[in-house]
């Protein structure tokens, strides 16, 4: 909390106060007495600091303390029942991590504590020293004791004397060996009702003493005791009965002490990356300690899945697929769309879980605010007021433009929000800032964006730890992030011993071989195969924005028959196109429509994520790095949720929009007696798939879209009724060929040059805006369709279809808003057009290009105001293009990638 208030009031232009032997804001030295905060520190000089220690010492081992319900006294209490000459040792180690005032006393005499706990042993000890009349200590020993025994009263009152026998509790730990080449294993602590934890964690450690025990901060999250154990070094058993240091000198120590505790020895890699600093030797990974107000001892088993689960949740990727529950099925979204259709832990709390899981102080965010420009300001014909990018809260307002006055008041005020973060170390380094020029219309919404731009950079590094620095600034400039090299590295030093280990889960996957379709139902040579799809296709099938529900379990399985389910569920839902699963199961659920159920395998994923998502025993660990090892994966669609664009068309509709928009285009195709069609940005084919119920005269039909997924969708309708119906009599008999591009519909393809009719269905909104102006003049000037068909949303017609119930499921219940202006109907839409606006676009195309052109549309009237749902622009081609233009063109590179092709065998040729 120090550490954000200190920036926040930084970053607002009010710097907070320093105590004057400091040449840097410190968190322990702050005071704001202007917000009523005081530091009780911060009066004290450093010897006064050292007093208060010696004092705040002795009150732990008073009379006083051992009856009270705090963590340390059950330490206390527990070494009074050790037998022998262990009786009433307290290890030194467990004092700091139990009792805050003592650890931030030993932060303010010196501050280099934070990042090396372990220097408080000197400190404590010393302090004990200077009470050798109430406690005792020991020359090379790390645990002090009282000299006289408390009174019987109070040893009675504090411990309480069990009945019968004594129990003892098998509590299940994890020993991680120095040795990265040895495997993770669990221990089993064999833990007396009348012992002490620590002596049974010393002797899995080979100690004699758990004086010996270093104990780290707690691993994981705040509220549990889940800490590592360690030996310390034999060079910190020092003499520490010479006099205290001053606190001068204890900040600049670089006696034997300090020159000791930094030898170097066998480094313990993968303990120092959970602890946050050097751990030297094997070290236990256990959930067990005392807590606030209870004397019981408190614990948890912690297994091997549990160690790498929270391996994995280092990661940004891992964070969120534990908060999905789905270790091997989800990932980290590609973009923050809206709340209704995210799922898991929201990225900013997901930035803030990272934080702390590396200990960084919490990520400082700020956020400027942008007025929006009133009705009367709009811009010219053709030009929007850009509110958000990429997201559904876009507000365009038109030169001319009707407007009551309420409408017009509530403009004025609104506003819009940009949002920055920064992370900083706990020393208070400058590690990473990210200042997105993207604007929102929601506080909540910039401030996710921002979050997830932080996240998916940092995810990317640790996808390749191996990255450049040059790849890695150029990761970051894309994503409008800048970082400090040389912190970023100190900060994340041991993440390339840890995790590079991150093989191709995250590699994209193909369904369909270049130039034709090998079989509907195999994936070649990209880690899926065996696939297989079950059940008759219903017909209705995901597309991007769709919300999905599916069944799922995944499974380890061999050559020889063995399987063992690693995950299941029987409801996980995703977003469609947002990246939000693997990329395997998104190839393999694009092609299916419900009810139909699919299974596949493919190759392993990386054994942190395996180890992660269920519970292992010896037999699978050795199957892991076994070539006939694999992940089997068995899933069932069970629902689909249209995007909220469909939504709100199918409830005002009937039949939906989408299908008046094809009907529209495919009367206008069989009236133009065409041969040869081409689709611009086809998606998942279903112009093309109803074209193929009607007769027509087409001959070729060509499909292109940037999609593969979609791409893949589609190729699979095609071949399955194209296959189907080579009777010489069936509707689609004229058909020869058809063959579907990978390729965006603003790069010219001389290919697709000189067709008779071309399509264009509610495609160029998800372009921006200078993109949907340079198709219209690569569409007209160079592929020179005689007729071509272009249809998009009708802006004006979006308060119609926003008084729909279903739109206010879009809407954030705390962040209300007075602007009565309306949305764009999907969150992927990048501008929306008025009438008056499309009107300009086309009018200025067709005169440009020879083409004349006419207005119509689907969903509502002309006659009738706001107009089309749909507007749609017919442009025909008036004179005939330009012969050497033609053959120039004819000779043009290809552009595009043939994904799929399908010609009519020649024995069917009409």
């Amino acid at each position: 909390m120090a550490s954000y208030l200190n920036h926040s009031l930084i970053l607002g232009g009010i710097e907070p106060m320093t105590c004057g032997s400091c040449t840097q804001v410190c968190p322990y030295h702050l005071s704001y007495p202007w917000l009523g905060i005081q530091n009780s520190t911060n009066s004290l000089t450093q010897q006064e600091a050292s007093d208060e220690l010696v004092a705040r010492v002795k009150y732990l081992f008073s009379n006083e303390f051992l009856p009270s319900l705090q963590p340390l006294s059950g330490h206390l209490r527990a070494a009074l029942q050790r037998e022998g000459d262990l009786n009433g040792l307290v290890p030194v180690s467990v004092m700091a991590i139990c009792d805050s005032k003592l650890s931030n006393l030993c932060k303010f005499i010196n501050p280099k504590v934070e990042s090396n706990p372990f220097l408080v042993i000197p400190l404590i000890m010393r302090a004990a020293a200077r009470l050798s009349g109430i406690l005792a200590t020991s020359e090379g020993q790390l645990w002090i004791r009282r000299q006289n025994p408390y009174p019987r009263e109070i040893m009675e009152s504090s411990i309480s004397q069990p009945s019968g026998s004594p129990q003892s509790t098998l509590i299940e730990a994890v020993c991680i060996p120095c040795s990265s080449e040895k495997a993770v294993e669990t221990v089993t602590l064999d833990v007396s009702s009348t012992g002490y934890y620590l002596d049974a964690i010393s002797k899995k450690l080979g100690l004699t003493d758990a004086a010996n025990v270093l104990v780290s901060r707690t691993v994981g999250k705040t509220s549990s005791e889940t800490r590592l154990y360690f030996a310390a070094h034999q060079s910190c058993m020092l003499d520490l009965s010479s006099d205290p240091l001053t606190a001068k000198e204890a900040i600049h120590l670089e006696g034997p002490l300090n020159e000791s505790l930094s030898k170097k020895g066998p480094l313990n890699e993968r303990a120092s990356y959970f602890s946050g600093h050097d751990i030297y030797g094997d070290a236990i990974l256990a959930s067990i300690g005392y807590t606030w107000k209870s004397k019981d001892l408190s614990y948890e088993d912690v297994s091997v899945q549990s160690y790498y689960r929270m391996l994995i949740s280092k990661i940004p990727c891992g964070l969120y697929k534990l908060s999905r529950e789905a270790v091997l099925m989800a990932e980290l979204p590609l973009a923050f769309t809206t709340r209704t259709n995210w799922r898991g832990s929201y990225p900013r709390d997901i930035l803030c879980t990272f934080c702390r899981q590396h200990r960084l102080s919490e990520p400082v965010f700020s956020t400027e605010t942008t007025p929006i420009k009133a009705p009367s300001e709009s811009p010219a014909c053709g030009k929007k007021l850009r509110v958000t990018d990429s997201t559904e809260e876009e507000i365009e307002h038109e030169k001319g433009c009707a407007r009551d006055t309420v409408a017009r008041e509530s403009a004025e005020s609104a506003v819009t929000y940009q949002c920055g973060v920064k992370l900083f170390s706990k020393c208070q380094d400058l590690i990473v800032e990210c200042f997105p020029k993207d604007s929102f219309k929601k506080q909540n919404d910039s401030i996710q964006n921002t979050s997830l731009k932080v996240l998916s950079w940092l995810n990317a590094y640790f996808r390749d730890l191996d990255m450049t620095p040059e790849k890695l600034n150029s990761t970051a400039n894309s994503l409008e992030i800048r970082f400090c090299e040389k912190n970023f590295s100190k900060e994340f030093a041991l993440c390339r011993s840890i995790h590079n280990v991150y093989q191709s889960e995250t590699q994209g996957a193909k369904f369909l071989d270049e130039n034709h379709i090998s079989m509907p139902n195999t994936l070649p040579g990209q880690g899926v195969f065996s696939l297989n799809i079950d059940g008759p296709d219903s017909g209705v099938c995901p597309s991007n924005g769709c919300l999905l529900v599916i069944s799922y379990s995944v499974s380890l399985v061999t050559e020889s028959g063995y399987k063992k389910v690693l995950e299941s569920s029987d409801e996980f839902e995703f977003e469609i196109g947002a990246g939000a699963v693997i990329p395997h199961l998104e190839a393999v659920v694009i092609q299916m429509s419900i009810g139909q159920s699919a299974c596949f395998k493919m190759d392993m994923a990386p054994k942190e994520f395996v180890l992660a998502a269920a519970a292992v025993s010896a037999r699978n660990l050795s199957l892991l790095s076994s070539k006939s090892c694999c992940l089997k994966y068995s899933l069932t669609l069970l629902r689909v949720t249209e995007p909220l664009e469909e939504r709100m068309e199918q409830a005002l509709f009937s039949p939906p929009l989408s299908k008046q928009r094809v009907e529209y285009a495919v009367k206008h195709i069989r009236e133009s007696c065409a041969t040869t069609l081409v689709d611009f940005g086809c998606g998942s084919g279903s112009l093309l798939d109803s074209l193929l119920n009607y007769p027509t005269t087409l001959e070729k039909i060509v499909g292109i879209d940037i999609s593969q997924k979609s791409l893949s969708r589609a190729a699979k309708i095609l071949h399955s009724k194209l296959s189907r119906n080579t009777d010489g009599n069936a509707p689609i008999a004229c058909v020869k060929s058809t063959i579907l591009y990978d390729g965006s519909v603003t790069d010219f393809d001389s290919r697709l040059c000189g067709f008779d009719i071309g399509t264009c269905l509610e495609v160029i909104e998800h372009m921006e805006e200078d993109q949907a102006f340079l198709f219209g003049d690569v569409a007209l000037s160079s592929f020179r369709p005689k007729i071509l068909i272009v249809s998009t949303p009708n802006y004006e017609y979006n308060v119609i279809l926003q008084k729909a119930n279903l739109s206010s499921q879009e809407e954030d219940p705390d962040e209300k808003t007075h602007i009565q202006s309306c949305k764009f109907r999907n969150h992927d839409h990048k501008f929306e057009w008025t009438r008056e606006q499309f009107n300009c676009w086309a009018t200025d195309l067709a005169a440009k290009y020879n083409y004349s052109v006419e207005f119509s549309g689907v969903g509502g009237s002309a006659d009738i105001e706001p107009g089309f749902a749909s507007q749609i622009a017919v442009f025909r081609r008036t004179s005939p293009p330009d012969e050497d233009e033609h053959l120039k063109d004819t000779d043009s590179a290809h552009h595009y990638k043939v994904i799929w092709e399908w010609n009519r065998p020649s024995t069917y040729s009409s």
